[in-house]
């Protein structure tokens, strides 16, 4: 009997036009395994709702949240949503930094921007952890053996852990200005003949350890030190020592002109990447068995660092943000309880979320590089509503 109703629902959108719903148009289907070392299931067996996740995910593709290239979810060690919508390639050179309009799927490598300095911060937590750097505590200077002649004024007091949480005293202007403007630090930086020695020569505003200011130039300064370390550049070293073990291939750096690599905002991996990136961290710094980075640095990484205090204030948006060794730190509410959480955020809309209570992993790439970002909102009304 219901037949006819539906034929007649059918003829009357074809004839007259109505704008369909967008859970109608998305049918969920569990992400397909490929043996990439990510487990996958469905929805259902981790006590997620589908309705909710059909709904967002059809808004997606229906242009209520625009530039959401992917949306991936982990959780109880299964890979249960996987999706890939239109979008831009990002292009610095225009208005809105969009490139060509393609549509995205798991093989397409994604500038994931100042996600890149998370990942530089595991690999400084590896190389303590192995022996090249003996301490984050240490005085950079002890590893920048060409730029002692910086060591003034103050600067002697700045280390490496300084460095990893934006204390670094330096003064840097990076959030006040778009990333267009040729007066923001990081685009100058880009074009000065040394990124090292234009970080190096900044002021000194504060003491170390006392105050955050948002810095590229501490990651950039992360990389040399690195280097200057192990004798590896940042890329050599992390397709060695993290992304090898991870089975993270291809991968991509980007380097200034000088032949510094860029260690706050160049990476270009796939979604499914940064899936084994947030699990790794997820599970205490293992993947597959093996100890990857010690629990220790995951630790100081999902932890808020004392001296980020403005960050460290609860409020309706973001709840209660902190940053850590180069991860942000969250609060968020759901029944009363606070949850917490750790994320890698870059630029345009990339994320890696880590739920450690949840024991899940949520990936978002984008392209609203000028616009508003909507991976918190679809995150908040529909994933965090979703999780029994």
């Amino acid at each position: 009997m219901k037949k006819p109703v539906l034929v007649l629902s059918t003829l009357t959108c074809l004839f007259f036009g109505c704008k369909a719903d967008p859970s109608i148009l998305y049918t969920y289907r569990p992400p397909e395994h490929i043996n990439d070392g990510l487990a996958v299931g469905s929805l259902d067996e981790v006590n997620i709702d589908p309705v909710l996740i059909e709904s967002i995910v059809g808004s997606v593709r229906d242009g209520r949240y625009r530039e959401v290239h992917s949306m991936l979810i982990l959780k109880d060690d299964k890979l249960v949503l996987e999706e890939y919508f239109e979008g831009h390639r990002h292009r610095y050179d225009t208005t809105d930094h969009h490139g060509n309009r393609v549509a995205w799927d798991r093989t397409w490598l994604h500038h994931i921007m100042s996600v890149t300095k998370s990942i530089t911060s595991v690999c400084i937590g590896i190389a303590i952890d192995e022996g090249f750097i003996n301490s984050e505590h240490q005085s950079i200077f002890d590893y920048l053996p060409d730029y002692r002649h910086f060591n003034k004024h103050g600067k002697d007091k700045i280390t490496i852990e300084h460095l990893l949480t934006m204390t670094s005293g330096l003064q840097w202007n990076e959030w006040s200005l778009p990333y267009g403007n040729l007066n923001n630090d990081v685009i100058m930086m880009a074009l000065a003949e040394d990124p090292i020695a234009y970080v190096l020569n900044k002021p000194l505003v504060d003491e170390p350890g006392k105050s955050f200011t948002y810095a590229g130039g501490c990651n950039i300064l992360l990389g040399e030190i690195l280097r200057n370390a192990t004798n590896m550049n940042i890329d050599e070293f992390s397709g060695k020592y993290l992304f090898d073990p991870l089975g993270i291939d291809p991968y991509y750096w980007a380097k200034y002109e000088n032949g510094v690599v860029d260690a706050a905002g160049s990476i270009k991996i796939t979604p499914r990447d940064m899936v084994k990136i947030g699990v790794t961290l997820l599970n205490d710094g293992i993947w597959k068995g093996k100890q990857i980075i010690s629990e220790p640095w995951v630790e100081k990484s999902r932890t808020f660092y004392p001296g980020n205090r403005w960050l460290n204030n609860w409020d309706d948006h973001w709840g209660m943000r902190g940053y850590g060794y180069s991860w942000w730190t969250h609060q968020f509410v759901k029944s009363g309880k606070r949850i917490k959480m750790f994320y890698a955020a870059g630029w345009g809309g990339q994320y890696i979320m880590v739920i450690p209570e949840w024991h899940t992993v949520v990936v978002f790439t984008g392209g609203n590089y000028t616009s508003y970002r909507p991976p918190f909102e679809i995150f908040k009304k529909y994933i965090l509503a979703a999780i029994d």
